[in-house]
């Protein structure tokens, strides 16, 4: 089980994906340079034409499964809502190098960070975005590169609470070796927080992503999605977009 772990957490599709810009109006492909040497593949797209550019650009990290173009759906409302877009995948998703761990990710994400500011976009104009696993290497972030702001989907207070859940016969809190420790991270900060939830989440239990919420101290909005699951189309459809425009409108 030690050995297996994290394939147990990871779950990438290594699929290739489209070039940017037959996915994303404007896109861009773009290449995340990381401090530990490796390339990785990542998609940039600015507003679409219609919309009133916010100068404000979010930094997309996903979840553990799939790869970007899962996600090019919600980058396109982000998109008409008037902001840039960095859409990233980790080491080992799609065709990038590497293997996916916990060090690993937030070199990805810094590396994200790198990649908006070469771009014209400090953190103080962007807004971080994480999904699940993703809300781990934000919150990461916040301290090492704090944003205007933040948006937490499905997020967890720390790994271990989620092992706990799904495989309640190990020991997984001595076993783990990644924790993305999220609550400690989001209670250190002062960063407007804003955390997404759905009611019936059958990866992340909704009460951890709750407790996210209750440990921030700058917290913007909790939304709450009734009666949907971790996966649904939802959770990567335009209301989502709009709690990242309302916490937009809540720093700007």
């Amino acid at each position: 089980m030690w050995s297996l772990q994290r394939s147990m957490i990871y779950f990438p599709d290594t699929s290739e994906v489209p070039a940017a810009a037959d996915v994303l109006e404007g896109g861009q492909d773009l290449t995340l340079h990381t401090s530990d040497g490796l390339e990785l593949e990542a998609w940039f797209a600015p507003p679409t034409e219609d919309a009133v550019d916010r100068d404000m650009a979010v930094l997309m990290a996903p979840g553990n499964g799939g790869n970007r173009e899962g996600r090019a759906g919600l980058a396109q409302h982000l998109q008409d809502r008037g902001f840039s877009v960095l859409l990233m995948d980790y080491r080992g998703y799609s065709t990038n190098p590497g293997r996916p761990s916990e060090n690993g990710l937030i070199r990805d994400g810094l590396a994200a960070t790198d990649a908006l500011e070469a771009q014209g976009f400090a953190p103080d104009q962007t807004i971080y975005f994480g999904e699940s696993v993703g809300g781990g290497v934000v919150a990461a972030l916040l301290i090492q590169r704090p944003p205007a702001a933040a948006v937490f989907r499905s997020p967890f207070t720390d790994l271990a609470e989620v092992g706990k859940r799904h495989y309640p016969w190990l020991p997984v809190g001595i076993l783990l070796r990644d924790r993305f420790s999220v609550t400690e991270h989001v209670s250190r900060t002062q960063v407007p927080i804003s955390v997404i939830r759905a009611r019936h989440d059958t990866v992340v239990p909704a009460e951890l992503s709750a407790q996210v919420a209750a440990a921030a101290p700058n917290l913007v909005e909790e939304h709450v999605l009734d009666d949907a699951d971790h996966n649904d189309p939802v959770m990567f459809g335009p209301e989502i977009a709009d709690v990242v425009v309302r916490i937009a409108d809540e720093v700007s």
